[in-house]
């Protein structure tokens, strides 16, 4: 459907219609499939005829997913897991071996740095981590031996923003793949193969379902290298549900309107907080003063809807601000329709050392807001009176 718009695509790309001539995707909560005969079966489980096997790796409501998601990423095709964390999985199990090395971002999501240090490196993989917007440090650090770099941009939750096309360009010049997690953009605002990476990562759970119901992940690639994922997914079946996928199938097209009106409610706030006295820093690339304001304005389509801001006073001013607000749900999942708010210190990064939320810029007085489609007006006021208590 290369003749569409995106809009366009992310209603009708994928559809194929059944016998029963249903206008809305069908969802196929099948566990496996019948053949018409044993020849059928043994040609369709040999690969000699493509067709559906079982749902583990291959599922029509899935497929769906992978092919949408595929054509908004501008990639060849997509592999759909059952979260981000196995989308993240399944690329490090199949494209990494013993000896390898991995350059991954220091400000990537706290689970990543925990997956990479606590079960990549059993297997004899070196993982080393840079300042993602240090590009010396990249340099330095991409050797013969590095397989995959891995960064997320803009990053959860400072909002540091990686100029794509000059880390794709270190890691291709060592033969290097680069995977860039493009969660918070999404499609949507940012299209990352188009700017040199090899694999987009993508926790669908957050802005592409929307509305906090289901859990998914996704890889999306050339179909070579997607390829090479399907040997892992129908060997250790870290797969979406079909029902999940088709959650986030329909998430998929309202995906760009949501991302409009995050982006335009997450600017909003942002001024607010930039503009009160109780706020030390705000981290959002749609404000001029952001470090990264100009690049993210010539990589993204829009600035998204995560924020973080910091105040004085710590942990104890940081809960007192959390606690106090009324309208937001406190939690640790991001992309939904409702405000959501955070500290990531002791959640959602609470389980790396002191000396790596140092290194990440993660401190106590850190406050991180999933801007949601409520009325601006008040998302405002409520974070106003929030930080009125601090007096």
């Amino acid at each position: 459907m290369s003749e569409y718009k995106d809009a366009t695509n992310a209603i009708h790309a994928g559809v194929r219609q059944t016998q029963e001539q249903e206008n809305s995707e069908a969802i196929f909560m099948t566990s496996s499939f019948a053949y018409a005969s044993a020849e059928e079966a043994a040609s369709k489980f040999s690969g000699v005829e493509d067709g559906n096997v079982y749902s583990r790796f291959t599922n029509p409501t899935v497929e769906l997913f992978e092919k949408r998601l595929a054509n908004l990423e501008k990639g060849e095709a997509a592999i759909a897991t059952s979260s981000g964390m196995a989308a993240l999985m399944t690329m490090a199990y199949s494209l990494l071996s013993a000896g390898d090395r991995v350059v991954c971002s220091l400000n990537v999501f706290g689970s990543t740095i925990k997956f990479f240090n606590t079960y990549t490196t059993k297997f004899g993989i070196d993982v080393v981590y840079v300042d993602a917007t240090d590009y010396a440090a990249w340099e330095a650090e991409i050797d013969s031996n590095t397989k995959l770099c891995f960064f997320e941009t803009p990053s959860n939750p400072l909002y540091d923003v990686v100029d794509v096309e000059r880390v794709a360009a270190l890691a291709h010049s060592k033969g290097a793949l680069l995977c860039v997690d493009n969660v918070l953009a999404t499609p949507a605002l940012q299209n990352p193969l188009t700017q040199g990476a090899d694999i987009v990562m993508q926790s669908a759970t957050k802005f592409i379902d929307g509305q906090g119901r289901s859990l998914g992940g996704a890889l999306v690639a050339s179909q070579e290298i997607v390829d090479e994922f399907v040997g892992f997914m129908r060997s250790a079946g870290p797969c979406m549900s079909p029902f999940n996928a088709w959650v986030l199938v329909n998430g998929l097209e309202t995906l760009s309107l949501r991302m409009k009106a995050h982006s335009a409610n997450a600017m909003k706030l942002a001024e607010f907080l930039e503009s009160h006295p109780k706020v030390k820093k705000v981290n959002y690339g749609g404000l001029p003063s952001h470090k990264y304001h100009e690049l993210a304005k010539r990589q993204q389509k829009d600035f998204g809807g995560l924020l973080s801001f910091e105040l004085d006073g710590g942990r104890e001013a940081a809960w007192a601000v959390i606690n106090a607000a009324k309208l937001v749900s406190i939690t640790g999942n991001l992309g939904d329709t409702k405000t959501l708010v955070t500290h990531p210190a002791t959640t959602t990064h609470g389980r790396l050392t002191d000396e790596q939320k140092a290194k990440a810029g993660i401190t106590e007085g850190l406050i991180r807001v999933s801007v949601g489609l409520e009325d601006s007006d008040d998302i405002i006021a409520d974070f106003g009176e929030a930080l009125a208590i601090l007096g």
